[in-house]
């Protein structure tokens, strides 16, 4: 994946769903993906020298060369933790999305549609997001019926019950539920349950104790004060309040995996009964508690952190019920904020900006214009393609795609580390790919979601519990392999190793990544880099362990896996030795493992596929440049950033991505074909030594 890890409606849960962007800042921008490319964008030269800094040798820093003109006269939005070019593609593609909901909300307000439709839909969720007088006037009301239900808790085993139902409506419980697709048996969908409950990132934000994390901490209790004061609790109340959900989601943190430890496959993978998964918790009926959300007979569970769940219980038995009631209120007003009044959605924002140094909010129209298409999305998605996206340029985006796979297979046959068995399974896997791009084929129907015309509350619910539905139906059934994972605006890709698939929405298909009017060395260089991204991902330390048709199974020789792992770990070991801001705060290179074996892999096959199809030179030099060069411009350039330390602090500590400057210098180092295009030498610091080199595709 790009951006961050998503997928599917598993509530709050762990995931396998992989993304290439991993642009930080994006986390606090809207806490959705955001869209792209507006009508008639303004359009530059594929590659703008004026981005560039050729006073710093290409050879010594490649980001710099290629960004840093970019970087001095960049400065960050307020209301943006990082700038980017990732970001300035959604400002771009963001106006389209502004001008469809537009139109369609004032087609709403003049009655001009027939209630309920598709178009009416859109428009009235928009208008209701956008009407924030009557937003303000019910202040914390539509949220007082799941307070009732927490005041309302005067037993254990009443606390249990609270919990399916908070769950059910606002997503309380401390854990992620819903529909998985079995990972022993990819062609059937089971219900899953995973480790939550953590308000901060991650439990190392609650363990940690260097002073940045202590003082995340005391700001993270300032800002629940705040919430439980807006609530109408007294401030000394309030504060006391904050201190118990510290302590309270801190045993939690305590009985939590960390990052790194959720990315093992196989350990967090553990399918049982439902009598089984009882007995982990013998506080909670699994069967009551999935009846509860609405979900049909339960016969398998994944529980991915058994001992998670075993602490959960202890929770449930011990934990005095005020604590648990306490933090329960918290969980409804920290799910709900973002959709109340005013203060509310400031005192919301206040927490986001501690990992993104953002100084102002969003604007109204793009907070709901994000908020529309995470709802909404296939059918505001709709109406984006038919503006946005030709035939053509899927065509030619299909060619692209066909092109990386055949330069992939190309690479695998000629792998000399690769035992013959080994070989072919990887073949087949990569044969059996199924490659979704732009748009889905077949359109979600919303024909049974009903809405309202301005409440937003009542529709963000409505939306919510609608889609929450429909993915429990799934549960028991076999895997549906022709839905999406991201709506059709989505700036990002992504590959799902349980579908065996790698998909490109209409999105990012647009410039600078995909550019009708640019040469093929760039668009190689940018798009074709990231479908080789994606396409890596099926064979990185977490991909390359479930088979053709997405299950979770071990197809490797023991001397290939020794192999790779040895390789992968030279890879761990380099981003291990970068830093950001200063010279304590370190990439962690075991976290951001795939992530960076998908950059490795995504450019060494994306510059293969580029080479079949530029042909045998000589070829002319664009700009002074030549195609080989322009390759790594497109990529380069791709990952311009400039941002705030809070959000370089959040994503070292807390995604799988690493900062854009070594994702860019990071796996070019380790290239040859970078070193030959631009004439590098051995000392470089863009050359690394052939010892520390990886040697993977």
């Amino acid at each position: 994946m790009l951006v961050e890890r998503s997928f599917s409606r598993l509530r709050h849960a762990v995931v396998v769903q992989r993304a290439a962007l991993g642009v930080a800042g994006f986390i606090a921008a809207a806490l959705f993906a955001s869209p792209l490319r507006a009508q008639g964008p303004a359009q530059t030269e594929p590659i703008d020298r004026a981005n560039m800094d050729t006073t710093c040798s290409a050879c010594s820093d490649f980001y710099r060369f290629a960004n840093g003109g970019w970087i001095r006269r960049t400065t960050i939005p307020a209301s943006y933790g990082s700038f980017s070019g990732f970001r300035e593609l959604a400002d771009r593609n963001q106006a389209v999305l502004h001008a469809i909901l537009d139109s369609s909300a004032a087609a709403v307000k003049a009655r001009k549609l027939t209630p309920q439709s598709p178009t009416w839909k859109v428009g009235a969720y928009y208008a209701s997001c956008m009407d924030t007088a009557a937003i303000n006037a019910k202040a914390a009301a539509p949220v007082r019926l799941d307070l009732a239900t927490v005041a309302a808790i005067k037993s254990r085993k009443g606390l249990t019950k609270a919990l399916a139902t908070l769950e059910r409506s606002v997503g309380a419980a401390p854990w992620g539920d819903g529909p998985t697709q079995d990972s022993r048996d990819a062609a059937n969908t089971i219900a899953g349950l995973y480790q939550g409950g953590l308000t901060l990132p991650n439990k190392e934000y609650y363990t940690r104790t260097d002073s940045a994390s202590r003082a995340i901490r005391d700001n993270f209790v300032a800002h629940m004060t705040r919430m439980f004061t807006l609530l109408g609790d007294s401030p000394a109340k309030s504060a006391a309040e904050a201190q118990t959900v510290l302590a309270f989601e801190t045993k939690l943190a305590d009985i939590s995996k960390t990052p790194v430890e959720l990315r093992d496959p196989v350990a967090n993978y553990h399918r049982m009964t439902v009598a089984q998964a009882d007995s982990l918790t013998p506080h909670i009926s699994w069967g009551s508690f999935y009846a509860t959300l609405g979900a049909p007979s339960v016969a398998k569970i994944d529980v991915g952190q058994p001992e998670f769940f075993k602490g959960i219980d202890s929770l449930l038995a011990t934990a005095p019920l005020d604590d648990w009631k306490t933090y329960l209120r918290w969980r409804v007003v920290h799910a709900t904020a973002r959709t109340l009044s005013t203060p509310f959605v400031k005192e919301n924002f206040a927490f986001e900006r501690m990992f993104t140094g953002a100084t102002e909010m969003q604007p109204r129209w793009k907070r709901c214009a994000n908020e529309t298409d995470h709802q909404l999305g296939e059918l505001l998605g709709q109406e984006y393609v038919k503006r946005t996206f030709t035939p053509e340029a899927k065509a030619r985006a299909v060619a692209i795609v066909d092109n990386l796979v055949k330069a992939l297979r190309a690479r695998i046959e000629q792998l000399d580390w690769m035992s013959p068995a080994t070989k072919n399974e990887a073949l087949v896997k990569l044969d059996a790919f199924t490659r979704k791009i732009g748009y889905p084929d077949k359109w979600r129907d919303y024909s049974t979601l009903t809405l309202t015309s301005g409440n937003y509350y009542a529709n963000q619910q409505a939306a919510t519990h609608w889609a929450l539905q429909r993915d429990l139906r799934k549960i028991g059934k076999p895997t549906d392999r022709t839905e999406w994972g991201m709506t059709p605006p989505t700036v990002n890709a992504y590959e799902n190793p349980l579908l065996n698939e790698i998909v490109f929405p209409a999105g990012i298909l647009q410039p600078p990544f995909f550019d009708p009017n640019a040469d093929d060395a760039v668009n190689y260089g940018a798009m074709g880099a990231v479908i080789g991204h994606e396409m890596s991902h099926a064979f990185d330390d977490q991909g390359r362990q479930y088979d053709k048709a997405g299950n979770l199974r071990d197809w490797w020789t023991a001397e290939d896996a020794r192999k790779y792992n040895i390789e992968a770990n030279k890879i761990v070991d380099q981003f291990n030795g970068y830093t950001v801001l200063d010279t304590a705060t370190h990439v962690n290179g075991r976290l951001t493992l795939g992530e960076n074996i998908g950059d490795f892999g995504g450019l060494t096959v994306a510059y293969a596929a580029m080479e079949r199809a530029i042909g045998p030179g000589p070829h002319p030099l664009i700009d002074g440049f030549t195609p080989e060069q322009r390759f790594f411009l497109g990529w380069a350039q791709v990952w311009r950033e400039v941002s705030r330390p809070e959000s370089l602090r959040w994503q070292v500590g807390s995604n799988e991505h690493s900062p854009a400057i070594w994702r860019v210098n990071g796996p070019l180092s380790n290239m040859p074909e970078f070193r030959a295009a631009w004439g590098c030498q051995p000392g470089d610091p863009m050359v690394r030594p052939d010892s520390l080199r990886p040697h993977i595709w």
